[in-house]
């Protein structure tokens, strides 16, 4: 089964999308490149051509312009006392042969979390939602959030930065969320030795209706409304799988935002297997663009729509 291939850019809008969390350079062979998993779905959401802004901390230094210049490009606004006296955040990445990476972090400052009115969407994830002197406030902003507002949370644990509880915290933030995105490594850290339709069945009773997991190159496995979906993944070249998770998220919103599967996830209305099949592949194109470049460098509308047509 085959999905719409359209991309349609959103409407020129004030943004009716917040991502909050991290801003960060990621550090690879000495380079620093824009990244942080927030700030990754919050510009691969502007570059489908829907309106965001960012809540995030960023410092007025070289690393601080770099990423403002990035999130100028993409056409994501900057929340307010999003810039403030900290160093910028950094990660530096060591990559494996076989592309993945893993992160040393250098994280100075908190980030502000606002609270969420009139937004279409709100998305959290990674260290700015589950790190301790984040997650309180993140976690009543999405409690307090109008009942209207489709709310989405990515874990992407960074075990080593996020503090004693972050099992806890990720739990109890997925419990006011519509959608959640993990990885199997999340699954797996979450859940030791369990199998995913189990990780997958414990959020979905605790209230999410729609819940995927990553699984790389075999492609994701998602539960909505009580029915188990398996996509494969995009063949493709990987140069390296850095933001791959971020750009399946924003191309998974993206889907959801362009059915209007948004509003029946807020509304409780039934949501058929052609649009969960049609979120899916859009976010599985999405991460087959990204993967087979440099960089967390998601695609542009025109990218995806190729990318959906190539395999339609």
């Amino acid at each position: 089964m085959t999905s719409d291939t359209s991309v349609t850019a959103g409407p020129d809008a004030q943004p009716a999308i917040a991502v909050i969390g991290e801003a960060l350079v990621d550090i690879v062979a000495g380079v620093a490149h824009p990244g942080g998993s927030p700030m990754n779905v919050a510009v691969g959401l502007a570059r489908l051509g829907e309106p965001t802004v960012l809540h995030t901390v960023i410092g007025a230094d070289e690393h601080g312009d770099l990423i403002r210049a990035h999130l100028v490009a993409a056409g994501v606004a900057l929340g307010p006392d999003s810039v403030g006296d900290s160093r910028t955040w950094s990660a530096r990445a060591t990559l494996d042969d076989a592309g993945s990476a893993t992160y040393d972090f250098d994280l100075d400052g908190r980030i502000p979390v606002p609270a969420l009115h009139g937004l279409r969407l709100v998305h959290t994830g990674s260290i700015g939602a589950l790190r301790d002197g984040e997650a309180t406030a993140v976690r009543a902003a999405y409690v307090a959030a109008d009942s209207d507002t489709m709310l989405s949370f990515d874990p992407n644990i960074r075990a080593a930065v996020m503090g004693e509880g972050a099992r806890e915290r990720t739990f109890a933030l997925a419990a006011s969320c519509h959608v959640v995105k993990l990885s199997d490594e999340d699954a797996e850290w979450l859940r030791p030795d369990t199998p995913l339709e189990d990780v997958l069945a414990e959020f979905a009773a605790a209230g999410v209706r729609f819940v995927v997991i990553t699984r790389g190159a075999d492609g994701c496995i998602a539960l909505v409304d009580g029915v188990v979906h398996h996509r494969a993944a995009r063949a493709t070249t990987v140069a390296d799988t850095i933001g791959a998770g971020d750009a399946f998220m924003s191309g998974l919103l993206f889907g959801l935002l362009r059915d209007g599967t948004d509003r029946a996830l807020v509304t409780g209305a039934p949501i058929t297997s052609n649009a969960v099949i049609g979120a899916l592949d859009s976010a599985l194109a999405s991460a087959a663009v990204t993967v087979s470049r440099t960089g967390a460098n998601p695609p542009t509308a025109a990218e995806l729509t190729a990318a959906l047509a190539a395999e339609s």
